[in-house]
């Protein structure tokens, strides 16, 4: 959900929408009519860069865990159209101590802080061919319909090298993984996508002017995304996981729309075991628990469940991923990353209030009535607007 911060003035200049109700919205849980076929494996075509020609953010990201060292992060290309009036991008990246101490001891009494690496870098001489992605000092190219290399150069403070190998089919929710704003699907006025690669093999290192970090037979979850409209107008919150451990990869995101389209939930789910995908799933249930509002006035959960209901086409029974939210990554005020006229309209018009809490903690993954086991989760809760 860190397009909402790169995105400029397309992401949250704009009134506030009238409603339209729920039947303004297609989503892609709705327009699967087979529950033989919910989903279906990828192929390179699919991660073809869109490029529509009106406002949209479109990114693809690595969301990569180092067990070993628990260790997880992002690599994350934005590529953004503001208003069909210019594009930009921008490459992310983060590289976060997962582990449960707070501090790392240091020589002597010194103690050194907790790794949290993070940097934002605007990209020059840009451009998508097909689904490899060029700039001046990086590349993303993907082979064989089986791997993708990352070469980042960009910024001399943090050099990225990774190469990601797909283990299982990707997945693609219904034909083409879209949901539409509008009350015809032909003719809408707003999309959203999700395209998954949910577990691959990566191996490759992180460059600081200090230290080498390396990451070998690490897991990562590939996704491309695509938000063909404003966000405050997409949804008014996220939920998102990305749970990597030994034998199991699960994947669950889901996104409420405004009162604008009936505050309508989307939740699409995957979960794999080993080089299988055994669930993937329209018919999801995010659970916070033992929320407290914070000092911004937001509901922030201590604990989150992640349930997944199998359909006809998986090979699993229901899954269910727990886990408890010790370790705040950072809590990102969107607000502060935009100008200050394009904050006057939003509280003024909008009422929009965007907050991405990140957190990675140690989750633990249920299949079925026996089948258990421990792992890291990545998550995000997004609150957008009330």
């Amino acid at each position: 959900m860190l397009k909402w911060v790169q995105s400029g003035l397309s992401a949250v200049a704009g009134f506030a929408e009238p409603e339209y109700g729920p039947d303004a919205i297609q989503p892609i849980t709705k327009r699967i009519a087979d529950p033989a076929h919910v989903y279906r494996p990828t192929t390179p075509q699919d991660f073809t860069w869109l490029s529509p020609n009106y406002t949209n953010v479109e990114t693809q990201t690595f969301y990569f865990t180092d067990l070993k060292n628990k260790r997880v992060g992002f690599a994350q290309i934005i590529h953004s159209n503001i208003m069909g009036l210019t594009t930009t991008a921008q490459f992310t990246f983060r590289l976060y101590d997962a582990s449960d101490v707070t501090e790392v001891e240091g020589e002597g009494e010194e103690k050194k802080e907790k790794l949290n690496l993070w940097t934002s870098t605007k990209l020059d001489n840009f451009r998508t061919d097909g689904y490899n992605f060029y700039a001046d000092n990086l590349s993303l190219e993907m082979t064989d319909n089986s791997k993708y290399i990352l070469k980042s150069h960009v910024n001399e403070e943090l050099i990225v090298e990774f190469e990601m190998e797909r283990i299982s089919d990707g997945v693609i929710f219904g034909e083409d993984g879209m949901t539409y704003y509008g009350e015809d699907p032909e003719q809408p006025w707003g999309s959203m996508r999700h395209v998954f690669w949910p577990r691959c093999r990566i191996n490759g290192k992180i460059t600081t002017k200090t230290t080498e970090y390396v990451i070998e037979d690490g897991l990562t979850m590939f996704v491309m995304a695509l938000q063909g409209m404003k966000p405050h107008h997409a949804a008014k919150s996220w939920n998102f996981i990305n749970f990597q451990s030994e034998h199991y990869s699960a994947i669950q995101m889901e996104f409420t729309t405004p009162m604008s389209y009936g505050t309508t939930k989307v939740n699409i789910g995957i979960v794999v075991k080993d080089d299988k995908v055994v669930i993937g799933t329209i018919d999801n249930q995010v659970t916070h628990l033992e929320s407290e509002v914070d000092e911004v006035g937001w509901p922030v959960p201590k604990k989150l469940v992640f349930e997944y209901t199998e359909t006809e086409q998986d090979e699993a029974a229901a899954a269910k991923v727990t886990g408890d939210l010790k370790n705040l990554i950072e809590r990102v005020d969107v607000m502060a990353e935009i100008p200050q006229f394009v904050k006057n309209i939003v509280s003024g018009v909008a009422g929009a209030k965007p907050y991405i809490y990140q957190f990675s903690n140690g989750f633990e993954i249920q299949v079925g009535e026996d089948q258990k086991e421990e792992g890291l989760g990545f998550t995000e809760v997004t609150f957008i607007s009330e």
